[in-house]
């Protein structure tokens, strides 16, 4: 096992310098002069030449990307243009809105996506599979800009039993020790603080969770009915063994690989960004802060960002490797 994590992790260090280099080249290929854009439509050449001297915009780009591979070794990711703050202080002030809205969202959708899957795949051309199927390919087609709306519009403004916006009321003095504002609530014993982060995050979740839950509805339905037609399984009931513990041992177990998988690059997918989601219920977290350094040109923001979700879900795919291994020993082989 510790062979296989190690040749797994080896894997990494490749990748996220081919990503910044990839990185590197894409930003400077955008449209756009990033000390315009913090000085705006008043900048003065004298101000723009300061300014890119200051941030080294003025050196050639062979000597800009080595200059920010040195820093990166040094785990410096440099400052925001816009705002002057530390990248990886911009970071960790915001990943744990993120995370929360994360785990919410990949939460619901794996409470409810594999029982629908395995009740859908039992019940094959039944009223549920069909119920099943058509709202897993409405899942997937619905924009998650327009569900997060049309949830905000319907359950914030028109009936009024949630809050439109934001991860906690302005007016609670609350203490954050973890950034987390349910867990926070729940360690401090300030009830009232985390029964209202969790109200403020329903909606979000909703949104956010409704294409995993459609992916997942649908791979747990394929992978139990393929899994109930292997000959094993015809085995098993021809010895005689009660159906739960056919269930149990023999479908669950072999159709949850494929399904754990999915679970596995569904929370990497979530953990990079909900940049749609967090903008419309403005929740301040990597993703709407990425959306904004796009707008501004923020170099260092977005170079800094990029990396850290890339090592973030290439930790999340490890582990889900090393689950995969546990499950299933041949996969160590691989």
């Amino acid at each position: 096992m510790i062979a296989f994590v190690a040749r797994r992790l080896a894997l990494v260090v490749p990748v996220l310098l081919g990503l910044s280099l990839l990185l590197f080249v894409w930003l400077r290929l955008l449209p756009g002069d990033p000390a315009r854009a913090l000085l705006g439509e008043r900048a003065t050449q004298e101000g723009i030449d300061r300014v890119n001297h200051l941030y080294g915009f003025d050196r050639s780009l062979p000597e800009q990307f080595l200059l920010f591979l040195g820093r990166l070794a040094r785990g410096d990711l440099g400052s925001s243009i816009r705002t002057g703050q530390s990248v990886v202080d911009s970071f960790l002030e915001r990943f744990p809105a993120t995370v929360e809205l994360a785990v919410a969202g990949l939460g619901l959708a794996v409470v409810a996506g594999i029982p629908l899957g395995y009740l859908a795949a039992r019940r094959r051309g039944g009223p549920l599979d069909h119920l099943s199927v058509g709202a897993s390919l409405l899942g997937v087609v619905v924009p998650v800009f327009f569900l997060a709306y049309l949830l905000k519009y319907v359950f914030a403004i028109r009936l009024g039993w949630l809050p439109t916006a934001g991860r906690q009321d302005v007016r609670l003095d609350a203490t954050h020790p973890t950034g987390l504002y349910v867990l926070d609530g729940v360690l401090t014993g300030e009830w009232d603080a985390a029964w209202d982060a969790l109200r403020h995050l329903i909606l979000p979740a909703m949104a956010l969770g409704a294409i995993p839950l459609a992916i997942i509805v649908r791979i747990t339905r394929a992978s139990v009915l393929e899994v109930m037609n292997e000959d094993f399984v015809r085995t098993a009931r021809a010895k005689g063994l009660t159906r739960a513990v056919i269930r149990r041992r023999h479908v669950m177990r072999n159709a949850l690989l494929p399904v754990s998988t999915t679970i596995g690059l569904q929370a990497g997918a979530l953990l990079a960004g909900a940049v749609l989601t967090e903008t419309v219920f403005a929740l301040n977290g990597v993703g709407e802060f990425l959306f904004t350094a796009v707008n501004h040109l923020d170099y260092p923001v977005l170079q800094g960002f990029v990396l850290f979700i890339a090592v973030i879900y290439a930790i999340v795919n490890l582990l889900v490797d090393v689950s995969y291994a546990v499950i299933d020993p041949r996969a160590r082989q691989r």
